[in-house]
């Protein structure tokens, strides 16, 4: 059985969307507080395939959908994916099929099983987590709800590697 009191690095984990302002911001943050609540210590991080708001904090429409929820984006800085995590993470979890190309034009062959669609770690009918930018609050909402789900099958399935 899988001892929640382990507290050594499992593996690592990077949240990829287009910009790093709405969907990887709030999946590296529910992800954090999740993997914390079951006394994993992962290391989490997030980033855009695209470097326009590069040092910008999250859109503050995601961080008031999740503080709503009890998520923290605190420390949360938006950066550009770099060639160097895809060696440094052992997991690339990308939004939507936009971001799993634009990824696998950067990225070294070698690393190229590590990246996969946040919704392949759940049952639901979206196979990609949508870009909420441009609509309003409950847009913001459902992105929330699809990766809250999505990061309990990850948790599962990194737990299973370690049963």
């Amino acid at each position: 059985m899988f001892d929640k009191k382990i507290k050594k690095n499992l593996t690592s984990v990077l949240f990829v969307c287009l910009g790093n302002i709405c969907r990887s911001p709030t999946a590296e943050a529910v992800f954090r507080h999740k993997a914390a609540h079951e006394g994993l210590a992962i290391d989490i991080d997030s980033a855009g395939t695209l470097g326009a708001h590069i040092g910008s904090t999250p859109d503050k429409r995601s961080t008031a959908v999740g503080e709503e929820r009890g998520y923290n984006f605190k420390k949360i800085k938006c950066r550009k994916v770099e060639v160097k995590d895809f060696a440094r993470f052992d997991y690339v979890i990308a939004m939507d099929k936009n971001n799993v190309r634009a990824l696998l034009e950067i990225c070294p062959e070698e690393y190229q099983h590590k990246i996969a669609l946040m919704m392949s770690f759940c049952d639901a009918e979206e196979e990609e987590v949508p870009d909420p930018y441009f609509g309003g609050k409950r847009g913001f909402e459902y992105v929330l709800d699809l990766i809250e789900k999505a990061s309990d099958g990850l948790i599962d399935h990194i737990k299973a590697r370690f049963a």
